[in-house]
């Protein structure tokens, strides 16, 4: 159970790039502020990852990943002891992705301006 293989940044953007599928576990808020960019991507929060992992691919090749690593290797373990043997781990997650300089959105939700900066445009 303890041999969860890790992968690279890079090693994982070049699996993604020729099909393999990421599965982020972050939350929703964490997402909306810095996400992955690539294609094949499917976002399952953690906190609802055992009702929701069966939209998980089972015969298929899935990189799990988070912020650091650590939700990630917790979603793994869950994947084996339901069967799954196709799931690797991004090794530290979203913050060694973005230090190592791949592909990153970041900010996706709409910056709201402060309240009362919006009183000061009503008043002009």
């Amino acid at each position: 159970m303890n041999n969860i293989k890790e992968i690279s940044p890079a090693a994982a953007l070049s699996m993604i790039q020729n099909g393999t599928l990421l599965v982020d576990v972050r939350e929703p808020d964490e997402v909306e502020q810095k996400s992955f960019d690539v294609p094949n991507i499917l976002l399952i929060p953690f906190s609802g990852f055992e009702k929701r992992f069966k939209e998980i691919p089972a015969d298929r090749q899935v990189i799990i990943g988070c912020r650091s690593g650590h939700r990630s290797m917790m979603a793994i373990r869950f994947l084996m002891k339901q069967g799954y043997n196709n799931a690797v781990n991004l090794q530290h997650g979203i913050i060694c992705w973005e230090k190592d300089g791949l592909p990153i959105k970041k900010e996706l939700r709409q910056k709201k301006e402060p309240w009362l900066l919006q009183q000061f445009r009503k008043m002009s």
